[in-house]
Parts: structure tokens; C-alpha cells; sequence
């Protein structure tokens, strides 16, 4: 999985748009039950340091998911059924961070003050793309994925 920095530097109009379309909360995770079905869970995504972060409390079940399969994607809210602001779309692999620098950059960067009790999980990329109506101009490419 790639960094949000690796990302940005690759794709810089595309990570740019994304930036702002998950700045506008809530985004929405969605990640894989035990028995394979997805769940969505509302959340408010932070970019800082060149990576994509997430707190959550620790017994949500979507730590659990992220803990035990590691997969998610992340959509950005959008405001009404045209999807005015364009939409933008991440998927690859969360991993669960105990570091106290990495907090302490996820912390300054939040739009929030994170719990103490709150974990915390990198969200790596490995796809990221974007879709517009025509109210929004969309950056190029529209699409990213990691090179292997």
C-alpha cells in the first residue's frame, strides 16, 4: 500500500481534490464483517503529515473489521442526489498505529480533539479516483492506482 504523501506526490491534482472532498464530514468507511458482508460506518478522515488517518473508539466494530482484514474503502459525503462537489473514492489497507509521534500528528491535523481512549489506524491506498457532473472541474487523472 501506498502512503496519502506517496499518493500526493504521484497524483498531485487528484490528492488535492480528494483532500477537500473528505474535508467536508462526514466521509464514509466501509469495511469487511467476518462473514464477508460490508459495513458502512460515518467518519471523519485526517490528512496530515502526508497520510490518511482515522480515530475511532476501541470497541467500534469497525476496528474490529480494520484489526482482523485490514480492507476498506472511503467515500466522501456528498451534499444532495447530484453529487454537487464531485465524489471522491479510496480503497486499500488499514493498519493500526500505537506510535505516539504518528498520534500526535494525527491529533494536530484533526478538525477535532481525538479521546485518549480513541485508536488509531493509517489508511494505506492502493486505488483512488473521482467523479463529477459537471458542476466541478475534476482534477487529471481521475484515477490512480499502485504500481507493483
Amino acid at each position: 500500500m501506498s502512503s496519502w504523501g506517496n499518493f500526493e506526490a504521484q497524483a498531485p491534482d487528484l490528492a488535492a481534490f480528494g483532500a477537500g472532498r473528505l474535508a467536508v464530514a462526514p466521509a464514509y468507511l466501509a469495511t469487511l464483517r467476518g462473514v464477508g458482508t460490508p459495513r458502512v460506518h460515518p467518519i471523519a478522515p485526517i490528512i496530515g503529515a502526508g497520510r490518511l488517518f482515522v480515530f475511532m473508539e476501541p470497541t467500534s466494530p469497525k476496528g474490529r473489521d480494520l484489526r482482523e482484514r485490514g480492507w476498506y474503502a472511503l467515500h466522501n459525503g456528498v451534499p444532495d442526489t447530484f453529487g454537487t462537489g464531485g465524489e471522491f473514492f479510496v480503497s486499500g489497507q488499514a493498519t493500526l498505529r500505537d506510535d505516539p509521534e504518528l498520534r500526535a500528528v494525527a491529533s494536530g491535523a484533526a478538525t477535532y480533539q481525538p479521546e485518549d481512549r480513541y485508536i488509531l489506524f493509517e489508511l494505506g491506498i492502493g486505488e483512488a479516483r473521482c467523479n463529477g457532473y459537471g458542476d466541478v472541474p475534476l482534477p487529471d487523472p481521475r484515477r490512480w492506482v499502485l504500481q507493483t
